[in-house]
């Protein structure tokens, strides 16, 4: 009887992975790809980007997937590439063609249209979506010819920049709040354009406050030795750098670990100036080097911080 091969062990890894996604690889195919490269126990990702899309996809690993939610709530940017005159069943390069039609629009038709769509719109998710119906993601009602009715979202568009044109193809950079598809904002300016449209290229250049500048790929990661790859994650703060931080005393912070709530005003302790949620670290010295991450809290009136959701590697002497 053959021997079965002795189990893989995996590594706790604490971090996020700033990862340029590929095309033709679904979010969860990247990273389940990244995880296995890191050898990491825990990880999942913060939002999808469809597979023919690429760019910023934060993996997050370890005790940074507490904090993914934040980043599933924040806005994103996109660079898109929209082919005029051709519709898709998909509304991107993966469906089939179901019209084609000329293409005859000017820039100044461009224009008017595009500022039909800043600011708060409503936009019908697509059937080819992973929003789910008794269950079942709408994509594969979609695959068995079935359309169902869906409702309307309110959602916002902050930015709408023509960056270029070339008949068919009209590039425009898209900055969005949650919820908002690409593919049906094509397909909506290419219906108002009277020509119709679908997604040639998508690529997501930031989400909330993380932006291509800091993301590696999957080639980079394989291409590193396996026991340098974890120094390519940020670490966990990175995802919260856009709250205030609060430091704390050795004292007070096994106090907060406790899941304590703490009244900082009687302690000296330096407070931002509004109320609101705060990233918390224990400060041993001086330098960056010598604080610590200890967790997220919300501070409410009379600098009373109350724990939300604590670092559990967390380790004071």
């Amino acid at each position: 009887m053959a021997s079965r091969p002795p189990k893989r062990i995996r590594v706790p890894l604490n971090g996020v992975l700033l990862l340029d996604k590929p095309v033709g690889f679904s979010s969860n195919d990247a990273l389940i790809k990244a995880k296995g490269l890191l050898n990491a126990q825990k990880a999942g990702h913060t939002g999808t980007l469809d597979p023919f899309a690429t760019g910023v996809l934060p993996l997050c690993f370890g005790e940074a997937t507490k904090f993914a939610q934040d980043l599933l709530d924040a806005d994103k940017t996109y660079e898109t590439l929209i082919h005029l005159g051709v519709s898709t069943t998909t509304g991107d390069t993966e469906g089939e063609v179901l019209e084609r039609k000329d293409v005859n629009v000017s820039r100044e038709q461009i224009d008017a249209v595009l500022a039909q769509f800043r600011g708060p719109i409503k936009q019908v998710p697509p059937m080819y979506s992973a929003l789910k119906r008794d269950g079942k993601p709408l994509y594969e009602y979609a695959r068995a010819g079935i359309t169902l009715e869906r409702e309307a979202r309110d959602v916002s568009i902050h930015t709408l920049q023509f960056l270029t044109y070339e008949a068919p193809f009209l590039r425009l950079r898209v900055a969005c709040s949650k919820g908002t598809y690409i593919r049906v904002l094509g397909e909506d300016i290419g219906a108002a354009l009277g020509c119709g449209a679908h997604l040639q290229e998508l690529r997501r250049v930031q989400v909330g406050h993380l932006t291509l500048a800091g993301c590696v790929t999957l080639e980079q990661l394989a291409d590193a030795e396996p026991e340098q790859r974890s120094a390519l994650l940020a670490p966990v703060d990175s995802l919260l750098l856009t709250f205030p931080e609060v430091l704390l005393s050795e004292p007070l912070a096994k106090r907060f670990l406790q899941g304590q709530r703490l009244t900082l005003t009687k302690e000296g302790v330096a407070l931002p100036a509004q109320a609101g949620r705060v990233r918390v670290y224990l400060q041993s010295g001086d330098t960056m080097s010598e604080r610590q991450l200890l967790g997220t809290a919300q501070l409410h009136e009379y600098g009373v911080l109350a724990p939300e959701r604590l670092i559990a590697t967390a380790q004071l002497v």
